[in-house]
């Protein structure tokens, strides 16, 4: 029995770790500055890093000790909206970083049609994502 408590205490500061860095690195990428310039509303910043810690360390106490989620469809499609605004912020923070777009439609000479590409990129990982869990494949 001590040995199971010692395990989730482990893993829960495990989780707050994890989730602390996850946290740090939305902001170092400035996400969620960026999201609050767009939205008009960085006087409310706090509150956004505050609620990105607090969803990551949710999502690591989920994972971690398996909890039901009986919420219903409704529930899994507002999930599955944030959590693909969430990846693509992660995909786009992570390009702008990488200057990854800039660097090659310039090599391969691209003048038009980039957000269409943006576009099936999206499409593309969105597919592979619904084979992946409808399939089962691994």
């Amino acid at each position: 029995m001590w040995q199971q408590i010692f395990l989730g205490i482990l893993g829960l500061c495990s989780g707050i770790i994890i989730a602390s860095g996850v946290a740090g690195l939305l902001i170092g990428l400035s996400i969620v500055p960026r999201y609050a310039g767009i939205t008009h509303t960085a006087d409310h910043i706090s509150l956004y890093e505050d609620m990105c810690f607090l969803g990551i360390f949710l999502g690591n106490l989920v994972c971690l000790f398996r909890l039901p989620l009986p919420l219903g469809t409704p529930f899994l499609i507002l999930l599955g909206v944030f959590s693909g605004i969430f990846l693509g912020g992660w995909i786009l923070a992570l390009a702008e970083v990488a200057d990854m777009f800039p660097v090659f439609t310039r090599r391969i000479r691209l003048t038009q049609g980039l957000p269409l590409i943006i576009l099936f990129i999206a499409l593309g990982k969105l597919t592979g994502t619904l084979f992946y869990y409808y399939f089962g494949w691994q």
